[in-house]
């Protein structure tokens, strides 16, 4: 079964990721998220994998989340959920996949429990 990592290469935490699933004799599929951002249906399959609210997958301290007043606590898991398809920065990261699991690599080691 294929693994995909949401990747962001200037990331420490991303990189020991992907060098901790190859030293694993994994060879995911890498998706640079910043580049190649995931739409709304993938987030938001990604965030019911990962069993998380998508608050719980945003990345609280970068500009975008004050900016865009993201703390305010009317705002709907779509608003949210475009908010990151529209600053994809604000997506923690890496998040791997393995079929109908997935895990934050925060730490890098959590994604060994879906392989």
């Amino acid at each position: 079964m294929s693994v995909t990592i949401y990747h962001n290469p200037r990331c420490s935490k991303s990189r020991q990721t992907l060098a901790l699933l190859q030293d694993q004799g994994v060879a995911p599929r890498v998706v640079e998220y910043l580049n190649d951002t995931p739409d709304a249906a993938t987030l938001d399959g990604l965030l019911k994998k990962l069993k998380l609210e998508p608050r719980e997958l945003m990345r609280r301290k970068e500009a975008p989340y004050k900016d865009l007043g993201l703390d305010g606590p009317g705002l709907s898991r779509d608003a949210l959920i475009a908010a990151m398809v529209e600053n994809p920065i604000l997506i923690e990261r890496p998040i791997v996949v393995k079929g109908t699991k997935a895990a934050l690599g925060r730490p890098p080691e959590a994604v060994l429990e879906i392989l």
